[in-house]
């Protein structure tokens, strides 16, 4: 074993700021769970729109909002003027994709893994997406990719870098050095890397969601696009003439009770150490792989000491991993996620369950699964 959860301070602090879970939340890959503060700040908010009406309320929280994007810039090693907020990350790569206008046909080079939705987004655009060369883990090649950029260089290069169906951080810095040097665009989707991998790389474009590793509310994302590349975009309709190019990507009738919870949980994000959270995620990840490979028969996909909280369990032969997943919620209390391979068919040969704990885990929840399993 290794040295076990580090910075238990961060665990307990935490769990006490947030509601008690109704059993073992270990699914923060899919939506993490909010602290009484982002709770509150959200409720807070939709309470000035019911007594103020919804556009007063937005003002008044403007400067509130503008801190917010300048703390969700500074993680991306951007600025305030440089984020938007929209819907998800999802909506963030359309909200880029509808700016840009790229001719048809013009490609993208991504990872054979990419996530779905991200292909059918290109494809549905008019691009054509291309691979990047990757290891035997799936992770992006470095050399390959030089080669790639120097011999046929795509209108921009999109990098997931942490995937959703596997916690393999991809080397996003190196990556983005020879994009620069390439000038080819950058493109990051840090839906699953925002508050759990370093993503201030210098990229072109950071988009990410607020409810994973953030753990601020659903229906919110961020779109941060440095100004050079957003100068490229032609929004739908212009923004307001005395904000940022930026600004004209944010919907009017956006649900801002909840912009203003990711704002908060940002900020507790930020005031835990973004340096600590990583590396107790990290040693969580190790941890959960440490205990769970073999258990049952279950295959750890990950290597041991992937810098990650997210861990996929392949299944032995026969046994049905939506089924697990739904008895180990119904009889065990124990949230996780069971991913089909049709989130990533480039890559994935059948379904994983993922386990995904943050920064409130306990060994005995780890070994309850285990036990479970």
């Amino acid at each position: 074993m290794g040295p076990g959860l580090l910075h238990d301070d961060l665990g307990t602090a935490w769990r006490k700021a947030r509601p008690r879970p109704a059993g073992r939340h270990l699914d923060s890959a899919a939506s993490s769970r909010q602290s009484h503060r982002a709770l509150e700040a959200a409720a807070h908010h939709a309470r000035h729109e019911a007594e103020l009406g919804g556009y007063v309320a937005e003002a008044a929280a403007a400067d509130l909002l503008q801190q917010g994007r300048s703390v969700i810039g500074g993680l991306a090693g951007m600025a305030a003027a440089d984020v938007a907020f929209v819907g998800s990350a999802q909506s963030a790569l359309v909200a880029l994709l509808t700016g840009w206008r790229l001719p048809a046909g013009s490609r993208v080079a991504c990872l054979p893994g990419e996530y779905a939705p991200n292909v059918a987004q290109f494809r549905a655009f008019g691009l054509t997406p291309e691979h990047l060369p990757v290891d035997a883990a799936g992770r992006a090649d470095v050399e390959g990719v030089e080669r790639l950029l120097a011999a046929d260089p795509p209108s921009f290069v999109h990098l997931t870098q942490i995937p959703s169906h596997r916690g393999v951080l991809q080397p996003a810095a190196e990556v983005t050095a020879l994009c620069r040097a390439a000038g080819v665009p950058l493109v990051i989707d840090a839906a699953q890397a925002l508050g759990h991998a370093d993503v201030d790389l210098g990229a072109d474009v950071v988009y990410g969601t607020s409810r994973k590793w953030l753990a601020g509310p659903r229906g919110v994302g961020v779109l941060c696009v440095r100004p050079a590349l957003a100068a490229r975009l032609t929004p739908v309709l212009p923004g307001p003439e005395d904000e940022p190019p930026m600004r004209a990507f944010e919907s009017g009738e956006a649900y801002v009770a909840g912009r203003i919870g990711l704002v908060i949980a940002v900020g507790e994000h930020v005031a835990a150490g973004p340096d600590r959270v990583r590396e107790r995620l990290a040693s969580i990840g190790r941890t959960t792989r440490e205990l769970l490979d073999g258990v049952g028969g279950w295959r750890v996909v990950e290597p041991v000491d992937e810098p990650t909280a997210s861990t996929t369990l392949r299944p032995p032969d026969g046994v049905d991993v939506v089924g697990v997943r739904s008895h180990l919620l119904t009889e065990h209390g124990i949230v996780v996620s069971a991913i089909g391979p049709g989130r990533a068919p480039g890559e994935m040969t059948g379904p994983v369950l993922r386990v995904s704990p943050h920064l409130d885990v306990e060994l005995e929840d780890l070994e309850a699964l285990a036990a479970a399993l």
